[in-house]
């Protein structure tokens, strides 16, 4: 089952999931990049974005329900790790940066997904 809900199963909604995370995660990065590092093209988080997008969206399962031995919150907490180690090895090999700074960048990263997050969860009602 790929996904079901308003818009029914199938890989359309799969595909605009990806497309929707991509660019969430290409503007997150890019501000968080531009925050850091200074002015950087925005080229760059686009090619980084599609790492943690499909990272958090083949794996996002596991936060969602009991898989297997894996409890919800041991699932969010793989889901997380994953998608974090996704994103900053794209980050370093992109952005070409050593250990340090891309760690830094990959903490900013998240924090301002998380930041953007939740304010569009709210706006949309979500929360």
């Amino acid at each position: 089952m790929l996904q079901s809900g308003l818009a029914g199963g199938g890989v359309v909604p799969l595909i605009v999931t990806f497309v929707v995370a991509w660019v969430f995660y290409a503007v997150t990065l890019h501000l968080a990049a531009t925050f850091f590092i200074g002015e950087v093209p925005s080229q760059k988080a686009a090619t980084v974005a599609p790492a943690p997008a499909l990272v958090s969206i083949l794996l996002g399962q596991y936060g969602r329900e009991s898989v297997a031995f894996i409890s919800e919150e041991l699932g969010v907490l793989i889901v997380l790790l994953a998608t974090l180690l996704a994103d900053a090895l794209a980050i370093s090999r992109v952005y070409d940066l050593a250990p340090k700074p891309t760690a830094v960048l990959t903490l900013l990263h998240f924090a301002f997904a998380t930041a953007m997050g939740i304010a569009l969860a709210n706006l949309f009602g979500l929360l």
